[in-house]
């Protein structure tokens, strides 16, 4: 696991100024890999890497050159089928110098092209240069595990890099804010993929590579989510045989490494199947770690604790209290883009704890989107059908009904079609919402930027072939909040504290066997992830299968109005913030209000008013 970082250079940089800058974009990202730096330059290309030691620790430093050193890699993740395609690329001469996955990547470019990346099964970012032809290629893996991020500098440069402030470190790129992603993530609490909060920068999309060569960029999507209609369906049991099996080889092939490696276990179903089969793999203990909190509707002690029991495991546990709070603007540093899922705060604490013990560590991240396991899925499917003509009047009297009015957000999202209804219904802040948050001469700055996050959604969800409405939901967030959410807060919170994080649930063999499975036998009735929790019967404990869920939350409701209530409501308040003129002043008061009295939970909307303010003071007005 690393940190990549590189630019092809338009000027005549001398390899000292090359030298200082790509010193600098890799220092930006240290964390990702503390053991040892590698660079690059050549020709135009400069390029530079962060290693964290955990395939051939003797042999793998990056970059790593080709037989004639004609290419040369960088790379950041794990390949866990790389013996396998090593033996198969020697069979067609290729020499070797490393056991390393890296080198693996780059003979099966020499030998495939661009084609290579669907031989790969893991979690990658890499760049490949071509010297010979000039070309430089860079992929990023099938579900978006692992961050890339490219821009085009004013000065011409293209910069590429595994964090955001790895391209600000080279020192070309515009701090100028894309109104559209500032709006997105208003709206979800994250940038979706296809956004960047800086204009200037885009994501490499998961599934994708880039080609950049005499200054032209080529991108092309080479691995996709497809839900098919199967003709001749398995029945249940042939489904649940071959799940059980696909788990475990997940699971194991994920094993592979030269240092030590434990597990998350938050006593969820997933984490659980997880551990389960590291335990059947393994032949000692499997190291597990948990957090919990004082305040028990939030508290998944008590399962994870049944499941180490059960597993016999080596555990350990930490308690998160809202002192941690202290740590958010550290928090904010590392997800360069404003980021408002709270539950990072536990994944960077049990992150950290894990690290004292291991390198890497396995977790159950995927298994919602994946069977269906969020109770949203109940929600939509049961969402009532209703004729046009009620739609638009309902529509129209929730517009009109003042925002004190309870009922007042339900009568909007009902009137709405099923795809733009369950939108809504996972926006914190919805078009209603926003227009009375939003000043008036912000509304006017955005123009049509306004509402456009929740826009290409609708069109995301538009090009899964599928009549099925549950797997049009599985593809959106798949496709949204997978990748944009919670892969962004693993792999940022992990690599905070250099650990590497491997998801079994995301191996794209698993994925693509779990796409052919009916959909009522992942939502079945009522009951979510029906189908995995029927082949861990025998398995992992009943009173874990059939627990109600409960998501990776944070009590920040409680803390709102307690530890956190001065802070917040002084930072949203302050002339600073109101003077950016986003916002009007007017409705944040009645946020914080109406929490405050209890009328209404506004904990979700004030975190991510309180996120916003502080990614801009540390990555806007500092730098200004």
């Amino acid at each position: 696991m690393c940190g990549i970082a590189g630019f092809i250079s338009n000027k005549n940089l001398s390899p000292e100024e090359r030298q200082e800058k790509i010193k600098a974009m890799c220092s930006a990202i240290r964390h990702r890999g503390p053991d040892e730096q590698g660079i690059l330059i050549k020709d135009k290309v400069t390029l530079g890497m962060q290693r964290l030691a955990i395939i051939d620790l003797k042999s793998g430093s990056q970059p790593i050159w080709n037989e004639d050193e004609s290419m040369a890699i960088i790379f950041n993740g794990e390949i866990y089928n790389y013996r396998e395609l090593k033996s198969e690329l020697e069979k067609f001469g290729h020499k070797f110098r490393t056991n390393s996955d890296t080198e693996t990547i780059l003979h099966a470019y020499e030998q495939f092209g661009v084609r290579c990346v669907e031989k790969l099964r893991g979690m990658f970012a890499f760049a490949i240069y071509d010297f010979k032809s000039h070309t430089l290629f860079i992929a990023r893996d099938r579900v978006g595990k692992k961050p890339l991020f490219y821009a085009v500098t004013k000065e011409g440069d293209f910069v590429f890099g595994s964090e955001l402030k790895a391209l600000i470190e080279h020192g070309g790129l515009s701090r100028q804010i894309d109104l559209a992603a500032l709006d997105a993530f208003i709206t979800f609490g994250y940038v979706p993929e296809e956004f960047c909060i800086f204009k200037d920068a885009k994501k490499l999309q998961p599934g994708h590579f880039l080609i950049y060569k005499d200054g032209k960029i080529h991108t092309e999507k080479y691995w996709d989510f497809r839900y098919q209609t199967i003709t001749t369906p398995k029945t249940e049991e042939e489904y649940i045989e071959i799940l059980r099996w696909k788990i475990q080889e997940a699971v194991k092939i994920r094993l592979i490494s030269e240092v030590p490696l434990g597990a998350f276990l938050s006593g969820g179903i997933d984490s659980s199947t997880v551990v389960a089969m590291m335990s059947k793999l393994l032949d000692k203990p499997v190291k597990t770690f948990s957090i919990g909190f004082n305040e028990d509707s939030f508290n998944e002690l008590k399962f994870a604790r049944i499941a180490a029991k059960y597993f016999q495991t080596e555990h350990h546990e930490f308690i998160v209290t809202p002192d941690l709070v202290k740590v958010v603007d550290e928090l904010v540093w590392h997800f360069d883009e404003p980021f408002a899922d709270s539950s990072a705060l536990p994944t960077y604490m049990v992150s950290k704890m894990a690290r004292e013990y291991v390198t890497v560590t396995l977790s159950g991240d995927g298994g919602d989107e994946l069977f269906a396991g969020y109770t949203r899925y109940v929600n939509a499917k049961n969402k009532p059908s209703l004729p046009c003509i009620l739609k638009k009047g309902l529509n129209r009297l929730s517009q009109a009904i003042p925002h004190s009015v309870k009922g007042k957000y339900y009568l909007h999202n009902i009137s709405l079609d099923f795809i733009p209804s369950y939108i809504d219904s996972i926006s914190y802040f919805n078009r209603i919402k926003k227009l009375l948050l939003y000043s008036g001469d912000f509304i006017k700055t955005l123009n049509s930027s306004f509402c456009k996050g929740e826009e290409s959604y609708v069109q995301i969800a538009k090009k899964v072939k599928t009549k099925d409405k549950l797997d049009n939901l599985l593809y959106l967030d798949s496709k949204t909040y997978l990748p944009s959410d919670i892969l962004v807060k693993v792999d940022r919170m992990s690599m905070a504290v250099s650990l590497e994080a491997r998801a079994p649930f995301l191996d794209q063999e698993l994925i693509e066997f779990v796409q052919t499975i009916p959909s009522n036998l992942k939502l079945n009735g009522s009951q979510t992830k029906y189908i995995l929790k029927k082949a861990m019967e025998g398995i992992v404990p009943s009173e874990i299968l059939y627990r109600p869920k409960q998501g990776f939350g944070v009590p920040i409701e409680e803390w709102i109005n307690s530890e956190l209530k001065t802070e917040i409501r002084q930072i949203l308040s302050e002339r600073k913030t109101i003077e950016r003129g986003y916002f009007n002043s007017s409705y944040i008061k009645t946020l914080l209000k109406e929490h405050e009295l209890g009328r209404r939970n506004q904990s979700h909307a004030l975190w991510i008013l309180w996120m916003l303010e502080l990614w801009h003071r540390k990555f806007v007005d500092l730098n200004q």
